[in-house]
């Protein structure tokens, strides 16, 4: 499988990497022998947030919207289509987009949208063109720099994974929770082919074709690890906190294995509950329905943690971290740039894949 998953890598000198979130995505042009601080580094507004704001200047300006594209992540403009909706514009949007709003296509309709082939003939029309990454877009942008877009991409993306009916927020958890009891190796979270339940993940190769992708908390994990403070925590484990956007993700690392974990809403984080969720967590008693039954998504802990051997440190990375300021933690920032922990990442889990290829291919009959 490993081996399939980067066979159609041919190099690896030049990677772009983009890890995308609610708010920015941010962008590597990670090149062989350059220092990394003198590498292409981006940091642009999502296309949720750009659409977001489309979206809402339709409503002000009362047209009817028309969106198509490709599945992506909902979040902001998915937000803003709702507002479009209750302030009684239209939102017409083909069935692919529309799996931005929900897996379901009937709760779709249900919300309001009007599923659609084609774009109706209707005077102000708005049409968007809904997608997670536009690598022409950011060619384009490139190209008066003299900088191209290498054939080795990378991107991350949080995806729940594909949920028609019931909560997404256990479906997602229920994935964690297999990958961990099924061993927990980091690197089998990097994906050239992903599950089909991953269906964001496809979208985004649908328009990077040949990109490998990951859900951006196992890419800001692998991250943490270029930081060498953290790195130097890794053997004997530690307690790794993403606190993005939207998401927060607490995790026990070890050795490349993810022995626990917890993943909760940004939006319902205090720094009070922070340090708990990180305490319960490390001590082996943090519980499922807890953090469930406070609207997060769940937690985990495998039967190969023990309690108290090791983890007394704990690393926070992502643009929420000021939730854990005060709480005596360390403050990931590998090679000095927090914004792109994902993107290191991101370059580091395709360059170990591909390092692991010939060992894996020696297996394959």
């Amino acid at each position: 499988m490993l081996a399939e998953r980067l066979c159609e890598i041919v190099n690896l000198d030049r990677i772009l990497a983009i890890d995308v979130g609610a708010g920015t995505q941010d962008i590597l042009l990670w090149e062989a022998g350059q220092p990394m601080e003198n590498n292409v580094k981006l940091v642009l507004p999502s296309w949720t947030t750009i659409l977001a704001r489309q979206v809402k200047q339709a409503t002000q300006e009362g047209r009817p919207l028309f969106m198509t594209g490709n599945l992506m992540g909902g979040g902001p403009v998915v937000s803003a289509m709702k507002r479009h909706l209750r302030a009684g514009y239209p939102v017409y949007i083909t069935p692919r987009a529309a799996l931005t709003v929900r897996d379901n296509l009937d709760h779709v309709r249900e919300r309001g949208y009007t599923l659609v082939e084609e774009p109706p003939d209707l005077p102000g029309l708005v049409t968007l063109r809904t997608r997670d990454v536009d690598l022409k877009a950011l060619a384009g942008a490139l190209a008066p720099f003299g900088v191209t877009v290498p054939e080795a991409v990378a991107v991350a993306v949080q995806d729940h994974g594909e949920c028609l009916e019931g909560s997404n927020r256990k479906f997602r958890f229920g994935l964690w929770r297999e990958f961990v009891a099924g061993g927990g190796e980091m690197l089998d979270l990097a994906y050239r082919q992903p599950p089909p339940c991953y269906t964001r993940m496809r979208a985004v190769q649908e328009d990077a074709p040949s990109a490998v992708v990951m859900d951006t908390g196992p890419a800001a994990l692998w991250g943490m690890l270029e930081d060498e403070r953290v790195a130097s925590h890794a053997d004997e484990g530690f307690v790794a906190v993403n606190v993005g956007n939207q998401h927060t993700l607490g995790v026990l690392l070890r050795g490349g294995r993810i022995l626990g974990l917890f993943e909760h809403h940004t939006v319902l984080m205090t720094p009070e509950k922070l340090a708990r969720l990180v305490e319960r967590l490390r001590a082996g008693t943090l519980t499922d329905e807890e953090v469930f039954d406070d609207n997060g998504h769940g937690a985990f802990i495998g039967p190969d943690y023990a309690p108290g051997a090791g983890f007394d440190f704990v690393a926070v990375t992502g643009p929420q971290r000021h939730l854990a300021a005060g709480l005596g933690h360390h403050f990931a920032a590998p090679y000095g740039d927090m914004m792109l922990t994902g993107c290191f990442g991101l370059v580091t889990a395709t360059r170990r894949l591909a390092a692991n290829v010939p060992r894996q291919m020696s297996n394959v009959k």
